[in-house]
């Protein structure tokens, strides 16, 4: 049995509703990035996009009709978006200054990044939470909840893991979010949100190629969830040489794309008949497949792709979105929602322990 065919049984075994979740907080600053804001943010359930702001538009916004629903029951949960929004701009923007000051970096493109949040197995029980930072491109520190303290992979975070491991107090209230409030947060989203997440969206599937030397991409887009292979294969099996497989990446609606190029330079053409794209979704009974055909190929042509409704557009379009789209949510600002059911005001911003640990010289 290859590694396709596992996947496949272990789709087919859960066929019906994923049941581990996830929440994730995001938060970034860039220092020297002409193209994006200073700070920006996004959170997400089950990797699609629920809110978010950034140091241009000022403002939370929710990203799905669900999450609209959830404010308009409980408008307090937006004003601790916005207030949380606010108040990490200006730590983060500290930050990323701080670090710059402390690596002696006088100039260039550099980019702090914090992701945190939890993921909750909906059979199980389980809950797993996460806090980890990092600082242009690389691991910077990460909370180990386990073991309750601080680890640092690089030597330019040991000061700053030496001092927040002296911060009980702080470490005790990260272990309590993490597990307790993260967990509540993203249960309660999980049911306003069951019919949108637990769906399951059929993908259009197109033959791209820029040129006619160019790879041939066989790219899936509107596909949901993100639970998805997508692989060439010749004869029946599963190619891995001259392919290089695409990450998965959202559209704008809260669907999926997904891209495999196969190198065909060395194919003679009446050998093209061979090949095949498969796609295969967890919530699809069969798979979605794609002769390579001549024919069929559109060369940066128009394909219909997915969005608030379907357009034609063309390729290059459809890149940079992608592209930008991706940004957004990796490079995005986590919210953190710090209250209690009777709680009427907000903590001032210095009681606040998740606050006070970015409010620390350095990261």
């Amino acid at each position: 049995m290859n590694m396709k065919e596992l996947f496949v049984l272990l789709l087919m075994s859960h066929i019906t509703t994923p049941v581990k979740h996830s929440l994730k907080y995001i938060l970034t600053a860039t220092s020297g990035v002409s193209n994006l804001p200073e700070f920006m943010g996004a959170a997400t359930v089950d990797e699609v996009q629920i809110g978010y702001c950034d140091s241009n538009i000022k403002v939370a916004e929710p990203k799905q009709d669900w999450m609209k629903k959830l404010i308009k029951d409980d408008p307090q949960h937006l004003e601790w978006y916005l207030l949380k929004c606010s108040e990490t701009q200006q730590v983060f923007r500290a930050n990323i200054d701080g670090l710059r000051q402390r690596l002696n970096q006088t100039g260039g493109v550099h980019i702090l990044q914090k992701m945190n949040g939890c993921e909750w197995d909906e059979e199980t029980g389980e809950v797993v939470g996460f806090n980890q930072y990092g600082y242009d491109g690389e691991d910077f520190i990460t909370l180990d909840l386990q073991a309750l303290t601080w680890v640092a992979p690089v030597p330019q975070a040991v000061i700053t893991k030496l001092r927040w491991n002296t911060e009980k107090a702080r470490l005790e209230h990260n272990k309590y979010f993490y597990i307790h409030k993260c967990p509540e947060w993203l249960k309660k989203y999980v049911k306003y949100g069951r019919r949108f997440l637990q769906r399951t969206d059929r993908p259009s599937v197109s033959l791209l190629q820029k040129s006619s030397s160019s790879p041939v991409s066989c790219f899936a887009t509107g596909f949901y969830p993100n639970k998805a292979v997508l692989f060439w294969r010749k004869d029946g099996d599963d190619l891995h040489d001259n392919v290089e497989e695409g990450q998965i990446l959202p559209n704008p609606d809260g669907t999926f794309q997904k891209s495999s190029d196969l190198d065909l330079s060395s194919v003679r053409p009446e050998d093209w008949g061979k090949y095949e794209c498969v796609f295969q979704l967890d919530g699809l009974k069969d798979d979605i497949i794609t002769k390579l055909d001549q024919s069929d190929i559109r060369t940066n042509d128009k394909i219909w792709i997915r969005g608030d409704e379907e357009k034609s557009t063309p390729l290059i379009a459809i890149i940079v979105a992608a592209v930008v789209i991706l940004a957004l949510i990796i490079a995005g600002v986590g919210f953190f929602i710090y209250k209690k059911r009777s709680d009427k005001r907000p903590p001032s911003p210095v009681s606040n322990p998740e606050v006070m640990e970015q409010l620390n010289p350095g990261p």
